[in-house]
């Protein structure tokens, strides 16, 4: 089995240098950083990594003959910029596979589908229901993290930059609704549905509407990350990682963080090239 090691690092650190595939195997550590999202990535009450995206990992290094893990933890809006300065090797926070993201850093193929929603107050006084709502009126707010899709997703819809109010992480979207900071937090709707079951004071938005963009209902896919040049070891997750999807193993793990039957089906309808296209 995998020895897990929990190890968190402060951005602030000293520059270090990503490990190439052969390095990491010679060396059998591998640093893997989550962004604390549940249920994608995030360290539990034990102090072990858990979510889709270090359970999935966890197999993962096993075939690649890799024994331990170091688990680096840090905000979501700087796990790329991590990736960039080398301060860890890879990233399992089942980060969406877009466009303007390829750019910056290398994917693996997608290992999670996932669709939207909306955290309001409890009793959801000003009846918001979808993303569009918020470009259909201006006088409402709505709450986004940093570095997360749902900003390109607001844009793309003609949601006014004066109605997004950002915040750090999605351990600020309770107080940040349930204080009517915000009227609403957009996120995924498994992220929203853990953060209203954290609090009563908000609560899931019912009958929720995805959003539709150009036509199509958005829905995400989620993949490991690696810093630009590290093909080697993007390629041996890759293979490792089809090999994976095909056992029940895989399925269990995904649909024991709350993804759907729908969600494990949806996750192999898109390619990573299709994505980053």
């Amino acid at each position: 089995m995998t020895r897990i090691a929990l190890i968190a690092l402060a951005l602030s650190a000293g520059t270090a240098q990503a490990a190439s595939l052969d390095q990491i195997q010679q060396s059998g550590t591998i640093r893997i950083a989550v962004a604390n999202e549940i249920p994608y990535g995030f360290v539990g009450f034990d102090g072990e990594a858990q979510g889709a995206g270090p359970d999935v990992a966890k197999l993962v290094a096993e075939k690649l003959g890799v024994e331990n893990i170091e688990w680096v933890t840090t905000n979501f809006s700087t796990l790329i910029p991590g990736l960039q300065a080398d301060r860890f090797d890879m990233v399992a926070a089942e980060m969406a596979i877009l466009p303007d993201r390829c750019n910056q850093v290398l994917f693996s193929e997608p290992n999670t589908s996932y669709g939207e929603g909306l955290l309001v107050a409890a009793g959801n006084e000003k009846d918001v229901h979808t993303y569009a709502d918020f470009a259909e009126n201006p006088d409402l707010k709505i709450a986004i993290m940093s570095g997360a899709d749902q900003l390109e997703m607001m844009q793309r819809l003609g949601v006014p930059e004066s109605s997004m109010v950002m915040i750090g992480s999605n351990a600020d979207a309770i107080s940040t609704v349930s204080t009517g900071r915000a009227d609403a937090y957009a996120a995924t709707g498994l992220t929203v549905a853990g953060l209203a079951d954290q609090s009563r004071a908000v609560e899931l938005a019912a009958n929720f509407t995805d959003p539709v963009v150009d036509g199509e209902p958005i829905r995400s896919w989620g993949g490991f990350a690696f810093a630009s040049g590290n093909e080697a070891l993007r390629d041996a997750v890759n293979e490792a990682l089809a090999e994976i999807k095909q056992t029940p193993e895989w399925a269990e793990t995904v649909t024991g963080y709350g993804f759907t039957e729908a969600d494990v089906a949806a996750s192999s309808d898109r390619t990573t090239a299709d994505l980053c296209g």
